[in-house]
């Protein structure tokens, strides 16, 4: 399981390292997509086949269906994890999430997020004010 939070620096050469406790779970492989709340996603290749296979199984029928596989799939890359633990994060991907100097590498159970580090204390931030909202909101249909 993917959990935690941890602060590394992406390098000029657009490289970044895993946390040690990530290394062995994530594998040789990842798969780095486009994320959500301005943030992407770092999937093993495993778990990246079921979530390729969940939506190409989708209807192609609907606009919201083809736009959300063409954001996802479109803009996924299959990337090598280094000897020393690390990624290369391809340009647009960096720039689409705004990732320069700290990121934050937060594990989200089956998934990792690449945050740049400032949108995530602001994210976080946001949260936190909110937790109770959200978590009353989540008990009514059966989450907590």
């Amino acid at each position: 399981m993917l959990i935690g939070e941890y602060t590394h620096s992406i390098d000029d050469k657009n490289r970044l390292s895993f946390p040690v406790k990530f290394r062995k779970t994530m594998g040789k492989t990842v798969v780095v997509t486009p994320g959500l709340d301005k943030c992407l996603f770092v999937f093993t290749t495993k778990e990246w086949d079921k979530i390729a296979e969940k939506l190409a199984n989708s209807s192609m029928l609907q606009a919201d269906t083809r736009s959300f596989n063409r954001y996802l799939l479109g803009g996924a890359v299959e990337v090598a994890v280094d000897a020393q633990g690390r990624i290369l994060v391809p340009d647009f991907l960096k720039d689409r999430a705004g990732l320069k100097g700290k990121v934050a590498v937060v594990g989200v159970h089956t998934r990792v997020e690449l945050w740049d580090d400032t949108t995530w204390k602001a994210y976080q931030k946001d949260v936190e004010a909110n937790a109770d909202s959200l978590a009353e909101r989540l008990g009514t249909i059966g989450v907590l």
